[in-house]
């Protein structure tokens, strides 16, 4: 149906059609009223072909298969996008901002900016699509609505099936009908797996090095000269700008940069930091990276975002880390807690017959545990009851989060992995075939990133 489909034009909405008539009200009301949301102003065509809405666990091959999908589209379609959802939605509360900015706080700008949208791309397809910000809930469904009446067709890939997005989120009923629009208006397809494809057995790389110590700095000395330019562009100290702060690069070379784990982590840094320094730099070797503990989940998590930025942009990530990458984020004596505080638990509550059936079900998996979970168990020799009743993660979205992180360093530790875009290839035959392939996922990326 791709073949023979034909976007319609995109027809833009007058400012005045965009005015809002009602008095202003505050965002805290905007978020706890019962109005619902304004309709968007022209109605879904009856020959948009329908989109495909991809979910399960990390590493079951969904973004590889949106990936072929986009890379294969057929001639007709001259305007297509591949972004992750988190930049998508970041841009577009930046061209809402700069709209309110421009014509008031009561302007309607949501069909607007999709018919901009719609405007630069027929075919949209996201990476990771999640809604944890109540700001997104509140735009997500006439958004992408709009995008879907000028003919945007939708592909995603997801951790979850539409019906658990936004869980326990604030006025989750308002964004109960951007969950029918997106089971009506796209395939909604389970990619679950036994297999985390990614943790595949492939010939290491040696990016990774623990422990910390003399050996592990002349690791990080070897990759940062493999990977930089230190003939034409010697290390050096370099700054970006992100909204007008700086971010340093203590040591730049060529597209390489190097830091510690404090100067790139234990400061104040986020994901548009680390989205700038991926558009900056192809290689990344970060050193004295610590085993981080409950008391520093922040840092974790601030880690696990730089990950997913590297992993997004194709980037190439050399560690040198003070414990094994699967006690990067626990430690051993914490697992080690976590289980005897389950065990006791469980042994003090078996004096009751309620207590007798909490027990029996210690072993079985819930409903809303991810698969993910279970291979990251494997990886760290917990049990699911350990985890049932542990603290260790303070919700799904963490544990997503946790396990993704281990699957993508484990991805990233692969040799094709490293040796892509160098034109070297593990087969040298392919070696300026794969150099082509990821020279244009990366130029790709920084597209889709601006």
């Amino acid at each position: 149906m791709l073949r023979s489909y034909i976007p319609p034009t995109v027809v833009h909405p007058t400012l005045e059609s965009l005015q809002d008539p009602e008095p202003k009200t505050s965002f805290f009301n905007t978020l706890f009223s019962r109005k619902p949301s304004p309709p968007t102003t022209t109605q879904i065509p009856a020959n948009l072909p329908k989109g495909l809405y991809m979910h399960g666990d990390v590493g079951c091959g969904k973004t590889m298969l949106m990936d072929l999908f986009f890379d294969t589209l057929p001639a007709n379609i001259t305007s297509r996008q591949r972004i992750h959802f988190h930049n998508f939605m970041q841009d577009v509360h930046k061209r809402l901002h700069v709209m309110k900015m421009k014509h008031g706080v009561e302007f309607d700008a949501v069909p607007f900016v999709a018919a901009d949208i719609a405007e630069g791309a027929s075919v949209l397809c996201f990476d990771e699509f999640q809604c944890t910000d109540v700001a997104d809930a509140m735009i997500l469904r006439r958004l992408l609505e709009s995008l879907m009446s000028h003919g945007v067709i939708l592909v995603t890939t997801s951790n979850r099936h539409p019906d658990d997005l936004y869980k326990n989120g604030i006025q989750r009923e308002s964004f109960i009908p951007c969950i029918t629009l997106l089971k009506t208006s796209l395939t909604v397809l389970n990619l679950d797996s036994a297999t985390d494809y990614r943790k595949i057995p492939r010939p290491p790389s040696g990016v990774y090095y623990h422990p910390l110590g003399m050996p592990a700095d002349r690791h990080a000395d070897k990759w940062f000269e493999y990977l930089g330019d230190f003939v034409n562009d010697p290390p050096h100290h370099a700054v970006h700008q992100v909204w007008g702060r700086d971010i340093e690069v203590p040591l730049a070379s060529g597209k390489a940069a190097r830091f510690t784990f404090d100067q790139l982590i234990n400061r104040a840094t986020g994901a548009a930091d680390y989205l700038e320094l991926m558009r900056s730099y192809e290689s990344f070797i970060v050193t004295d990276v610590p085993g981080m503990t409950i008391e520093q989940r922040d840092l974790a998590r601030r880690f696990i975002t730089f990950i997913d930025a590297v992993y997004e942009s194709r980037a190439k990530l050399v560690l040198t880390t003070a414990v094994p990458l699967t006690n990067l984020f626990l430690s051993e004596e914490e697992l080690q807690e976590s289980i005897a505080e389950s065990d006791k638990s469980s042994a003090s509550s078996s004096t009751s017959s309620s207590s007798k059936n909490v027990n029996n079900s210690q072993d079985e998996v819930p409903e809303n545990l991810p698969d993910s979970m279970r291979h990251l168990m494997d990886d760290l020799g917990l049990s699911m009851s350990a985890l049932k009743s542990s603290s260790i993660f303070s919700g799904d979205e963490e544990r997503f989060a946790f396990a993704r992180a281990l699957s993508r360093l484990a991805e990233m530790e692969g040799k094709d992995w490293v040796e892509r875009g160098l034109g070297i290839g593990m087969d040298t035959r392919m070696g300026e075939v794969e150099k082509t392939a990821w020279n244009k996922a990366r130029s790709r990326w920084r597209e889709d990133s601006m």
